[in-house]
Order: C-alpha cells, then structure tokens, then sequence
C-alpha cells in the first residue's frame, strides 16, 4: 500500500487516484499537507500568479417549485401564497442593474415551476440577449430543464437545442447536491437521480452547452459519498470534457426543514484540496465564497482554488437559508491581492477581461 505522502505526490504531479486513495487522503491526510499538495496541482495547471473572478448575479425568477427539497428555505409550493414569479419586465430590470455594473454574467434560475412553459423562458432569454448582448445567460439547472421537458412532453435535446436558439449560452452546474441515490431519497426525494443530473449534462455538453458542476456537502452524506460524487463526475468529465469548473459549497442548515450543524471552515478546506487532487481532468475549482465567507474563500486559493467565483450581484437561495455573506467587486479583489495573487475578470468561460483592475485603486 502506498504512504500517504506518496499518494500526495503523485496527486499533486497529475496522477491519477483510484476511489480507494480519494477515499484514503480525504479521511487520514494532514489537511496542511493536503492543501501543499493541492496549491502545487492548482499551480502545475494555471502556472501563473492570476485568480480569476466574474462580474455576476443571480436572478431568482420564481420560488414556486414541485420538487420541495428538504435543505431548501426559498421553496414555495404550488398554490402557496408567498408564491412568485416575475414578470419579464421585472427580469430585464434586474439585468440591466447587473449590466450596468459591468455584469457578463447573468444565473436566472428558480424553482421547477410547472406553470412556466417552454415559450417563456425562449420570449425572456431572446429579450436579454437582444438587449443586452454583452452578458451571457449562464442560466436555468439541470432540474429545471427537466421540468421543462415534462412539461412539454418534449426530449431533452429538443428543449436544450430551443433554448440555445433562444440565447442561453451556458449550463450551471446547480442542482447536484450529492450524486448518490441513498442520500438525494432523503434530501430530495422527488429531484432528478443520479443518473438523470448526468445524463442531462452529457446531453448539454453535447449539443454545445459549457457547463459547471458543483457539490453541496454537509447534509448527511459520507465521507465516502462525497468522493463518489467527485467520481462520477470525474467519469463524465472523461467522456465529454464539457465542465469548466467544479464548485463545492457546503449546506446551510439554520433556516430549512433539514436541520444539521454547518460544516466547518477545516471540514470546506479539506473538500478543496481532495477536490483538486481527485478530479484531475476538471481545469478550473472555485472557491465558493457565499457559504463559507470572503475570508475562507481567500484561504481557499492556497488549497487547490484559483478562482473566486463571482461578484453576485443579487441571490436569494442561499440567503434565505441563513446566509447573510455578501461581497463586491472590490472585496473580491481586496481578498485575492490581500493573499498575494493578482486579479483578474473572466468571462463565462474563462476568457480574460480587460476591465482595470479596483483594489489598488485610489
């Protein structure tokens, strides 16, 4: 059997783990060894002092959903009095916010809303990109596609193939959770499978979709668990080579029907790091700030992350589940050269703004 050191080395120079040693180095490694090995993998592939970070927001378009998870607080079910959903008008004013404050970036997502056919989102996403060409529609989850596709009685491919004609550019990765069927029966019970989260993605990547992929931690899966999430996606990523980037972020439990204690800032760092090591073939890992806090996202570049993620402008999901952790432009930039690295504005997809640079403005 190989030393812990060893698998760490061959980690952090590009080698491949098995499910075994993931499983290994995430329950009997040094966390501090962890991340050195992790930083060297981060800067084997991105050699350069650069952290990344996009000009974004998220645009909760309606909280009525059919899929009611239980670690979820921004839900309403069908028929709810708290129910909404906005008006296209209401939409394209929040974009203009977020374009105005040099968004490229716009998440429009929501609850499965069975009320909102296909035609509404093709009317809003074409209204956005004729009015805004300069963002990219980086929106809608995987459980939302498939809702839509129920709905509509319509393939997959079908509804991904109308909505790239209508505008939207990209995939995110939300929706994921844990990607084993013993732990999303008790989380989300009536949310996609396993197999259908992937099989939906693989389809997006196919037809010409980036995509993102992200793990929510911290509810009541395994150590073993996580890293068969990191698995399968690691496999699909294999397949296709479709995902930009992987982005853990751990569960908010202090506002849900799915009560827990929140995952540590030692527990977040851990998952970075072996997330580095394990999914070798994924370019990009994010430090999901929201969560956690600016400051361990800050501590997150030296364990595996080269980018912050983004500026989000607005969200709602994850604030009304208890989180009140809020950054701008300047914060995130404060934070990457306060650790030593030089910021710098991406795109959706990872190309390099030329946007001048806050933090050491005057």
């Amino acid at each position: 059997m190989s030393s812990l050191h060893n698998l760490l080395e061959k980690a952090s120079s590009g080698g491949r783990l098995s499910f075994e040693e993931g499983v290994r180095i995430y329950k009997e490694a040094d966390l501090h060894e962890l991340g050195m090995a992790a930083h060297a993998r981060r800067m084997q592939l991105h050699p350069s002092n650069v952290v990344t970070y996009v000009i974004d927001t998220t645009i909760n378009y309606t909280n009525v959903c059919n899929v009611h998870c239980t670690f979820c607080a921004f839900f309403r079910p069908e028929k709810h009095g708290e129910g909404y959903t906005m008006s296209h008008d209401t939409v394209l004013e929040r974009v203009k916010f977020a374009a105005d404050q040099g968004a490229s970036q716009i998440m429009i997502q929501g609850g499965v809303n069975p009320e909102i056919r296909l035609d509404w989102f093709e009317a809003l996403f074409r209204r956005v990109a004729s009015e805004y060409p300069n963002v990219d529609i980086h929106s809608l989850s995987v459980s939302e596609v498939i809702g839509l596709s129920r709905v509509e009685a319509m393939p997959i491919r079908d509804v991904l193939l109308r909505l790239k004609a209508a505008g939207m550019k990209s995939l995110p990765g939300a929706g994921a959770e844990i990607l084993v069927e013993r732990v999303r029966k008790r989380i989300s019970a009536r949310k996609v499978k396993p197999d259908e989260w992937l099989g939906v993605m693989r389809e997006a990547q196919l037809v010409g979709f980036p995509t993102t992929a992200t793990m929510m931690f911290g509810s009541i899966e395994t150590d073993e668990e996580r890293i068969e999430h990191m698995h399968v996606l690691r496999d699909l990523q294999d397949e296709t080579g479709g995902f930009t980037a992987f982005i853990p972020w751990y569960y908010v439990p202090y506002k849900t029907p799915l009560r827990g204690k929140e995952s540590t800032g030692l527990e977040y760092l851990r998952v970075l790091a072996v997330s580095r090591l394990y999914m070798d073939n994924f370019p990009h890992l994010q430090a999901s700030w929201l969560t956690p806090g600016l400051k361990l996202g800050q501590l997150a570049l030296f364990y595996g992350c080269d980018d912050m993620g983004g500026t989000i402008l607005e969200e709602q999901v994850v604030h009304d589940a208890g989180s009140t952790n809020a950054a701008t432009r300047r914060d995130l930039e404060l934070a990457i050269t306060g650790a030593g690295f030089v910021p710098q504005i991406r795109d959706t997809y990872w190309n390099l703004r030329n946007d001048v640079a806050l933090a050491t403005a005057s």
